[in-house]
């Protein structure tokens, strides 16, 4: 069952920059530049995340 919850925008490594007007968000974890809704296997939820998902489990 996928985790609806599981994109780089929910993750505690999500970071996001303004470059020459325009914002870039970035992994800070592989140092690489990506999406809001990609997903890699390294994801770790923000604690907000977290409690939202063990709250939907119940």
């Amino acid at each position: 069952m996928s985790n609806p919850f599981h994109a780089c925008a929910t993750c505690i490594h999500f970071t996001a920059a303004r470059q020459d007007g325009v914002v870039k968000y970035y992994c800070s974890r592989l140092n690489y530049e990506t999406k809001t809704h990609y997903q890699f296997n390294c994801w770790t939820p923000k604690e907000h995340v977290v409690k939202l998902m063990e709250k939907r489990k119940k």
